[in-house]
């Protein structure tokens, strides 16, 4: 299927991310010139918040890249981790454009020192939860779930030891709340998917992330730090598949089930970054536990078929022998996302 990232969709979405680091660059250039004060977008940026550190650990990945994009965009300064010296050296030059905006560091997420160190001076950190395959495949195994698991264990332990932070920001998924022992009325903030029906079904994705994300709640009542969860559906955007082929492929697993009870819904990359930073404004306030985000069901046989040429899956793997989602749907909801960001994403299970 062509899944892989390709040298020249890499190149595209690293010069996306330098556009992004030198506009926010030259906008400050151009403040301190005219003696104005220095952010970017002050009408967004909350008092207090110009110049803070945040942290956004799989930087280079598909949401990575959105989500630093985003807090740049709203006058943060950001720290990314990389987990290898390639991607270190291809973010180089960025990170040399401005150097005060946006720092690239390593750090394993198995290696809670590293993560320590990447953290520190830091008053948040967005951990992404971006895993691909080891062996190059588009597939998610049951040993990934596991070290899915412990990573989010040591980013939530290196939060907690890192005097600096204060509130975090864990990408779970959609996945950790859809898989029902029995039949639900409406999915919402406070579903969660069973385990048993995960490991029944194999659906190993839906497993890491319903595990990490408990492991992450269970951390931060112990520890005392402040945590909110977002749980997109599945992340799409310009090349969604080949960029993010992992997640993807994983994430559609059990996909005609899905289709079946009205729950196949997708979130626009941009709109999942969003989110992120608009939840983590507000964790001083109103903002608390857990937030659903999706921005369209896949409710029709056209619809099933577009994601279908998205993906380059074949049509039975998204929809399998349905032809329409069945009368008795499940209502998905977004509603608490809605209220906080105002933002008109449907709010519904109806298209």
């Amino acid at each position: 299927m062509g899944l892989l990232p390709t040298v020249e969709s890499w190149a595209a979405e690293v010069e996306e991310f330098r556009r992004t680091v030198v506009a926010c660059a030259a906008i400050h250039r151009r403040k301190d010139d005219e003696g104005l004060p220095k952010s970017p977008l002050p009408s967004d940026v909350h008092d207090g918040d110009e110049g803070t550190m945040v942290c956004v650990t799989s930087g280079v990945s598909y949401l990575g890249m959105a989500l630093a994009n985003q807090l740049l965009l709203q006058g943060y300064s950001v720290r990314i981790t990389v987990h290898n010296s390639d991607d270190m050296e291809k973010l180089r030059e960025m990170e040399n454009t401005r150097g005060d905006k946006l720092q690239v560091v390593m750090a394993s997420l198995t290696d809670i020192q590293s993560l320590r160190i990447a953290f520190e001076g830091c008053r948040g950190v967005f951990h992404t939860s971006a895993f691909t395959d080891p062996a190059g495949l588009s597939g998610y195994t049951k040993s990934m779930a596991e070290i899915e698991v412990r990573a989010t264990q040591n980013v939530m332990e290196a939060c907690a030891t890192t005097p600096s932070v204060n509130k975090c920001v864990f990408t779970s998924s959609l996945a950790a709340c859809l898989w029902q022992d029995s039949a639900q009325p409406v999915i919402n903030h406070a579903s969660w998917s069973s385990e048993s029906i995960c490991i029944h079904n194999k659906l190993w994705y839906a497993l890491g992330k319903t595990r990490a994300e408990k492991r992450a709640w269970k951390i931060a009542q112990e520890r005392g730090l402040k945590l909110t969860t977002i749980c997109p559906a599945l992340i799409t955007g310009p090349e969604f598949c080949r960029r993010n082929p992992t997640a993807t492929i994983a994430y559609l697993k059990g996909s005609p089930a899905m289709y079946a009870n009205g729950l196949l819904a997708t979130a626009d990359v941009v709109k999942v970054a969003e989110a992120h930073v608009c939840v983590y404004k507000a964790m001083d306030g109103t903002a608390s536990g857990r937030y659903i985000c999706f921005d369209k069901v896949i409710g029709s046989p056209c619809d099933a078929e577009k994601l279908a040429n998205q993906t380059g899956l074949p049509i039975d793997k998204i929809c399998g022998a349905h032809t329409n989602p069945d009368s008795l749907r499940i209502t998905l909801s977004n509603h608490k996302l809605c209220r906080l960001m105002s933002r008109p994403l449907t709010c519904s299970s109806q298209i």
